[in-house]
């Protein structure tokens, strides 16, 4: 499932290691050139971090410690930026994700997270635009993987509810392996996967993906997103417009057995 995007200010963690990063290295007399040849970055990318627009990388932090005569204080900043890899709204939606009883998810583009294979989850993140650094890219796939840990290891097991548009599986990302992963996971007993077939589709269900979460209280909030907007909510009106959508796509999809008969010939095809 995509992150939710926010507009907010980076996380004040971001900022204010790359503030220091650049004081420890004017105070030291070493250049941001110098800095990126010995961490292997571009210096524009040195230049981002430093303003608090990308995540200093830890290897980042720790070279410029050791080059700046920091004597740990840059290295220190670690623990707190990898806390804040993502934006307070992607946080809470994780907070959320990982505290749900039930959740009911609509993909329009993509394979959910949840369901992603390692290799799906690195190709979508290492194309991202603009691009991230190769530790980075490679953080935020452990992270990603680490969430799948929701569809077997809570007790009692979370309900689980994904609808995938036809074109997801189409999508030349989605190989044997990806097929594979979806299959397996629509055998569990606490998932259900079906596919929302071409012609089923309506206008509302092309918009964009849609979560809805349940928590243990049996409160809801609901994530829509549709071009380059996002809303995540606990708002009446919006769950109930995000419920009221997720049945209509529902009803329209194949039933879970239809839909595992649609990626069996998948798979058998590419073999």
């Amino acid at each position: 499932m995509p992150v939710p995007n926010d507009n907010s200010r980076p996380p004040a963690a971001w900022c204010y290691s790359g503030n220091q990063i650049r004081r420890w290295r004017t105070l030291a007399n070493v250049s941001r050139e110098a800095l990126a040849a010995a961490a292997n970055y571009a210096p524009e990318t040195i230049s981002s971090m430093e303003r608090g627009v990308r995540m200093p990388s830890p290897r980042l932090l720790d070279i410029a410690d050791e080059l700046c005569g920091a004597q740990g204080m840059l290295s220190a900043a670690k623990e707190y930026v990898r806390r804040e890899r993502y934006s307070a709204r992607a946080v809470d939606f994780i907070e959320r994700e990982r505290e749900a009883t039930s959740l009911w998810t609509y993909e329009v583009a993509l394979v959910p997270g949840l369901l992603q294979t390692r290799a799906y989850a690195k190709a979508l993140i290492d194309n991202r635009i603009p691009p991230l650094d190769e530790e980075t890219v490679e953080e935020r796939v452990t992270a990603r993987m680490e969430r799948q840990t929701i569809l077997i290891a809570r007790k009692p097991p979370v309900g689980l509810s994904f609808v995938l548009y036809e074109a997801v599986l189409r999508s030349q990302l989605v190989d044997e392996e990806q097929l594979q992963r979806l299959l397996e996971a629509s055998r569990l007993r606490n998932v259900v996967l079906q596919v929302l077939p071409f012609d089923k589709a309506f206008a509302n269900a092309l918009e964009g993906p849609m979560v809805l979460l349940e928590g243990p209280d049996h409160d809801r909030c609901a994530f829509m997103e549709g071009g380059l907007a996002s809303e995540f909510s606990a708002d009446p009106g919006v769950v109930s417009r995000v419920t009221e959508r997720l049945s209509m796509i529902r009803t329209r999809a194949l039933d879970p057995d239809e839909t595992a008969r649609l990626i069996e010939r998948m798979v058998g095809r590419r073999e």
